[in-house]
Parts: structure tokens; sequence; C-alpha cells
């Protein structure tokens, strides 16, 4: 059974929008740690944007990155961010 997504905090949304800004240095899914983020308190940011179904983290080539949903792709929108390569929302 899946979770039913979750609120963030306030330090969440934050880390939240530290990735969403970079996104666009790579295409659409950053790299954790890259330019920003990284530290052992926004890893667990990180795992609560994904129990509320904001982003996904996927390894690739030992790194991990962020993909965005499109519930993430929808905050960042009304926060003024466009995520490249982001799914759009369901608009029914």
């Amino acid at each position: 059974m899946s979770r039913a997504p979750q609120p963030i905090t306030a330090e969440s949304l934050a880390v939240f929008l530290m990735y969403a800004n970079d996104a666009q240095n790579w295409t659409g899914s950053p790299l954790v740690g890259g330019n920003v983020g990284g530290t052992k308190e926004q890893r667990g940011n990180l795992t609560q944007l994904k129990r509320a179904k904001l982003i996904e983290t996927f390894t690739s080539d030992g790194l991990t990155w962020i993909r965005f949903t499109a519930k993430g792709g929808a905050l960042a929108k009304q926060h003024g961010i466009t995520i490249e390569n982001c799914p759009l929302e369901n608009q029914s």
C-alpha cells in the first residue's frame, strides 16, 4: 500500500526550491549535492520531499539524481520556476 502525500516543513520547501532552481543546470534532474545541497540534514529533507510525492531519486554512474514529479513541477511553477523535462500534472 502506498503512503498518502505528507505536508512538508519550511526547511524542506527551501531545499526543494534550491534544487528546483538548480534543475536548469542539469536538464531538469539535478545532482544531489552537486551545485546545492548534500548535507545530512538536507538528505532528510529529500526523504520528506519523496514522501510528499514531489520528487523521486535515482542512481546513475554511482551518483544520486533528483527527478521532479508532476506534483513537484506544479509546486515549482507556483514559485515561478519551470522545470525542464518535468511531466505535466493531470489537469482533469
